[in-house]
């Protein structure tokens, strides 16, 4: 017994950079930890960084078989690892030495479903499985990341304390939670990718509006972004989008932002998550917008061509005209405003999407939770995040973030400005999908009626797909196109 509480209780397979810095967190926080990789180098590039890094308790193994023995039962073994059939090699690798009552903890970003698929497998065999959102980026997961475990409790139960002194620290505790059971961990950070992809989109149309219809230089953005960081938009993004435009260019004169190709990648969770909204017929129209601008940007060719073609068809640049005369301090606060609006409802999307799925799963996600384990660690990471815990905890059933009573001031008092800066930006043909979209669905969810009538009638018209009255109950279907020809021959008749 005395050599095996010696053993560590913890491994990691799978070092790239994230993994690396994943195991080293985890061995300064004075829990020993195993680590191996299937290329032997990374396994001695950990070891020599656990030397250099303060001689932490890491130990490294060169087979699957070493590296499971090594730990104590039950083993934790945590993998980081690409998504998809790696994750399912590396799991083959591992469990053949594995025993009942080990779990093991998936780090990627996975498809909820095969998190799913993975834990029906390993039950087989008696081991617990947990999907783990870990969000935070390379140097999260070596500082403090975000973490959102989903799956068996057991197998969080059994790592609990080692998450929680892993994951950053914020006042009201660690930014680490049981999410709920199944692939919801994964899920809910496939949401929160899909929120950051609005939070970046949204970040972008502000600078295009400055810049361009503003006129600021990079050095003013700066300035603007960092004094906005001490406000209500207080975030990591916000605050890495300020140093951004502070950086010059090392191979060129001038700054290194305006010398990037405006191309932007993306590796599947925003698409994952318009797609599961789709799915769960939730409107997330910020996301959505955000992703198609990501497709339009991959367009660079054609766009540039599209540029010339429409010049040579008289399109004139507007934006001339309308940045003439315009007061830059109010256009300045009126973008801080439309930017921390559409954010809010980017937000209220997100969380729909989540409650839609976790009442057709029955995870039960507790959504004050989540927001107060993204408030540090997580690239969405925002000071606003504090508010939005408040609010779900004020009502746990909050039907949207857009109906708090709190949010919904705020909304008020910035709808103007809002209004302001979608106007000017549609004026000077600067496109701002996001704000728009965001814009748009406030409009849309705040009206008590719709056009929707209409579009009722059209779809009973041509399909006899009936309607409901709003004064009878029951369902109702018109001959209209016979109904229109006799109206049609008594005016007729009449004339």
């Amino acid at each position: 017994m005395e050599a095996s509480a010696a053993l560590p209780r913890i491994g990691l397979a799978g070092l790239a950079v994230m993994g690396q810095n994943l195991a080293l967190n985890i061995a300064e926080k004075g829990f020993p930890i195993s680590v191996y990789n299937r290329t032997t180098s990374k396994v001695d590039e950990t070891l020599h960084r656990a030397h250099e890094e303060g001689q932490l308790p890491l130990f490294g193994h060169y087979t699957p078989r070493d590296f499971v023995l090594s730990i104590q039962r039950p083993r934790s073994v945590v993998i980081l690892v690409k998504a998809g059939s790696p994750v399912d090699q590396t799991i083959a690798a591992l469990s053949d030495h594995m025993e009942p009552g080990d779990c093991i903890i998936d780090g990627g970003n996975e498809w909820y479903e095969n998190t799913e698929r993975r834990i029906q497998e390993a039950a087989h065999n008696g081991i617990l499985y947990l999907g783990m959102g870990v969000s935070g980026g390379e140097e999260g997961a070596r500082q403090g990341p975000s973490l959102m475990p989903g799956g068996s409790y057991e197998g969080y139960s059994n790592i609990k304390d080692i998450l929680e002194k892993v994951a950053a620290q914020v006042e009201d505790g660690p930014c680490v939670t049981y999410i709920g059971e199944g692939g919801s961990g994964n899920f809910v950070k496939m949401v929160h990718n899909g929120i950051e992809y609005g939070d970046m989109q949204l970040i972008s149309e502000a600078y295009d509006v400055l810049k361009h219809v503003g006129g600021l230089s990079n050095e003013e953005l700066g300035e603007i972004f960092a004094e906005w960081n001490r406000g209500e938009l207080e975030s990591f993004l916000i605050e890495i989008t300020s140093d951004i435009f502070r950086v010059k260019d090392e191979l060129a004169e001038g700054d290194l932002v305006d010398k990037i190709l405006d191309k932007t990648g993306m590796k599947g969770t925003g698409k994952w998550t318009v797609q599961q909204a789709a799915e769960l017929s939730v409107a997330a129209p910020t996301i959505a917008a955000s992703l198609d601008c990501r497709y339009l940007s991959g367009l660079k060719e054609e766009r540039e061509s599209a540029t010339e073609v429409l010049k040579e068809a008289g399109l004139k640049e507007e934006v001339g005209s309308v940045a003439h005369g315009i007061d830059k301090r109010r256009l300045i606060d009126d973008v801080r405003q439309a930017l921390y609006a559409s954010k809010i409802c980017s937000y209220a999307q997100g969380m729909n999407l989540l409650r839609a799925k976790s009442v057709e799963k029955g995870w039960n996600l507790n959504f004050g939770e989540l927001a107060r384990i993204w408030k540090g660690g997580c690239i969405i990471r925002a000071v606003f995040l504090d508010r939005i815990k408040k609010a779900y905890q004020r009502n746990p059933n909050l039907a949207s973030l857009v109906v708090d009573p709190e949010f919904a001031r705020e909304m008020v008092q910035r709808q103007a400005a809002w209004r302001r800066v979608v106007g000017l930006a549609i004026s000077a043909g600067i496109s701002t999908p996001g704000m728009c979209a965001s814009l748009a669905y406030f409009d849309t969810y705040r009206r008590a009626r719709l056009p929707a009538n209409l579009v009722q009638a059209q779809r009973d018209l041509f399909g006899a797909h009936t309607y409901e009255r709003i004064d009878h109950p029951g369902s109702f279907h018109t001959e209209w196109t016979k109904l229109a020809r006799k109206s049609k021959a008594g005016v007729g008749a009449l004339n």
